[in-house]
């Protein structure tokens, strides 16, 4: 069999392994879209649409990592290929983790609107870090897709204004809290909620620092700003 005939057969045995990526990618995107509604409209039903498909991401993720612990034992990649396998499985998990994240705000949901004073606390405000979370994954997504290094350093330059976010609605919880002390309970649930919002963000960047480690072959986690702006030039 020649050489070419072997790249050809990679080159598509890679490409069928990163649609299935993208395709947990989107699922895990509905599974955060249908909990921001869930949170925005205090919809047990969407929140239990989430929980549902978390079973569907979990198998996928072991589905991937199967097919490219194949890969790597059949074709023994080198350089690139090899950053881009360990990537894609790295990837992967960090969709997991986001699938599960979503999972814990539908949980956290349920637990709020059981309290029986759901709509007295700022819900609502979660909104926006929710969406710069989704909006964040999504192009860490269509980065990975192009490895598109310009993209993921900007991921990663934004990546303080999800926190902000947290941190301003931490401030606001507290003194919800300190004001009404019936809110405690349902207030630590939309504080741990707020909080899986942040990971969504954190696992986004992830991703971005994974493009850059593929194209790039440098390992940029916990690197200063400089640091990562030097290795993408």
């Amino acid at each position: 069999m020649s050489d070419k005939h072997l790249s050809t057969q990679f080159d598509s045995e890679l490409g069928d392994v990163s649609s299935r990526v993208m395709q947990m990618g989107g699922l895990v995107e509905s599974q955060i879209h249908r909990a921001i509604y869930a949170l925005s409209e205090f919809s047990v039903e969407s929140a239990n649409e989430v929980t549902a498909a978390e079973s569907k991401v979990n198998a996928m993720e072991v589905e991937i990592d199967r097919e490219l612990s194949s890969i790597i034992a059949r074709r023994q990649p080198t350089a690139r290929d090899l950053r881009l396998l360990i990537a894609i499985s790295k990837a992967t998990a960090n969709l997991e983790r986001v699938g599960d994240e979503a999972e814990k705000i539908a949980r956290m949901v349920r637990s709020i609107i059981q309290s029986g004073s759901p709509r007295s606390l700022p819900s609502m405000e979660l909104r926006v870090a929710a969406d710069m979370a989704s909006g964040q994954l999504r192009k860490a997504l269509d980065a990975f897709a192009r490895l598109d290094t310009a993209t993921a350093l900007a991921i990663l330059k934004e990546d303080d204004l999800i926190d902000r976010e947290f941190d301003g609605f931490v401030r606001k919880l507290i003194t919800y809290m300190m004001e009404d002390p019936r809110t405690i309970s349902p207030s630590l649930d939309l504080l741990f909620l707020a909080k899986a919002i942040e990971r969504i963000g954190d696992h986004a960047k992830n991703i971005a620092e994974l493009i850059i480690y593929i194209v790039k072959g440098a390992d940029v986690r916990h690197s200063s700003m400089e640091q990562i702006e030097s290795a993408v030039k």
